[in-house]
């Protein structure tokens, strides 16, 4: 049997380092054959040590030249810079590129995936969130394959019916570190408090997303691209076990669920392992144990970052763009220490209100909408006497 030969774009972040982590308990059905990441020379040089990889691209040019200095270059083959990156996605030996970059940058990358006839795991919500019209219009979207664990659940839920029979998506959320507060209770949030996610263990922009509540608007739109679904018939309900990961209502009723443990080397395996299924990597679910499961509807008023994405995915074109761009920038902005939390709903909506939407021709339209927004939350941050660029 041939092995998957397999690309990760953002092998040093949690989704990349738990992938490697799955690749290491299938050595004799998966090669990993590319990596890339934006800094983290010393941690990619050891994980092309470990795994023989020949192509490793890191986005900072001063990251690329330390991890050459730390790899046999006979063995490895290290570039720098974003077109080293996007070029990974079309590596002619790689039979699947994992995105699991972070942001709207991820977007050439999937696209590039695509265009090359590679099946692509897409763990990059941001793709799909801001060009989601331009990825799904490929012939070769067919062969994307959903990571995030709601997304998976959704796919692994079609299988073997008929999508014209879906009657609504139930997309499920943890509810987040501040589950119950309302809104005058989030002023004095610490950063610490929003990284300390209940339930799932990310990185720290998509961790504050869901504290805010935007991450699960991000994966309304994805969704809403991905599986062709309006807007109307897509639900969010707040399930803080997170022991079902979402579910598809069916026209005639029947609702299927997709359960399991809370850990994302389920569906970053599932996705490696498509149609097939391998053995588990994580301890199966306790149903004895478990006791109950809870649900209940979100709070719009207290996480408004969630109604502002669902605003932006029903609207369209280009004002997603615009929105993700200016989260990424408050985000960024609060776990630095330059704002408030509350400060993250009010940039983006500032930017949305600012943005002129227009419809969605190409990614270059899209990359100046991104700097545009960038630009102008920076500036409503520093409205605000707070200076973050």
């Amino acid at each position: 049997m041939s092995r998957l030969r397999v690309v990760i774009l953002g092998s040093t972040g949690s989704i990349g380092r738990q992938a490697l982590d799955v690749a290491s308990r299938f050595p004799e059905r998966i090669q990993i054959v590319g990596l890339a990441a934006n800094s983290a020379a010393e941690l990619i040089a050891e994980q092309a040590h470990a795994f023989d990889v020949a192509s490793i691209a890191l986005t900072d040019p001063a990251a690329a030249s330390r991890a050459a200095l730390l790899l046999d270059e006979t063995r490895t083959v290290v570039e720098s810079g974003s077109d080293a990156v996007a070029r990974l996605a079309s590596l002619p030996e790689a039979d699947m590129v994992l995105n699991a970059l972070v942001g709207a940058a991820g977007l050439r990358s999937s696209m590039t995936a695509l265009t090359a006839g590679k099946r692509l795991a897409l763990a990059n919500k941001e793709s799909m969130v801001v060009g989601g019209e331009l990825l799904m219009a490929l012939p070769a979207a067919r062969d994307i394959i959903p990571v995030d664990s709601e997304h998976s659940a959704i796919f692994q839920c079609l299988v073997g019916e008929d999508a014209r029979e879906v009657g609504r998506i139930w997309l499920t959320a943890s509810g987040g570190p501040f589950l119950g507060r309302k809104a005058e209770e989030l002023a004095d949030v610490t950063v610490a408090e929003a990284l300390a996610h209940p339930r799932w263990t990310m990185g720290p922009k998509i961790t504050i997303d869901s504290a805010t509540l935007m991450n699960k608007g991000l994966e309304v739109i994805e969704a809403h691209h991905l599986f062709d679904v309006g807007y109307d018939d897509i639900r969010i309900v707040v399930h803080p076990q997170s022991c079902v990961h979402s579910m598809v209502e069916y026209r005639d009723g029947s609702v299927k669920a997709h359960l399991g443990a809370t850990d994302m080397r389920v569906p970053i395996q599932y996705a490696f392992s498509y149609p097939a299924r391998w053995d588990a990597p994580v301890t199966p679910v306790d149903f004895s144990a478990l006791g109950h499961l809870d649900f209940q509807a979100p709070d719009e008023a207290t996480f408004p970052c969630l109604r502002l994405a669902l605003h932006a995915g029903r609207v369209g074109g280009t004002l997603p763009a615009a929105m993700n761009a200016a989260n990424e920038v408050a985000v960024a902005a609060f776990i630095a220490g330059a704002c408030g939390f509350k400060d993250i709903p009010r940039v983006v909506e500032q930017v949305m209100l600012a943005h002129d939407a227009q419809p969605l021709q190409s990614i270059e339209q899209i990359a100046d909408v991104d700097r545009w927004a960038r630009h102008a939350a920076a500036g409503t941050l520093g409205s605000n006497g707070v200076m973050f660029a």
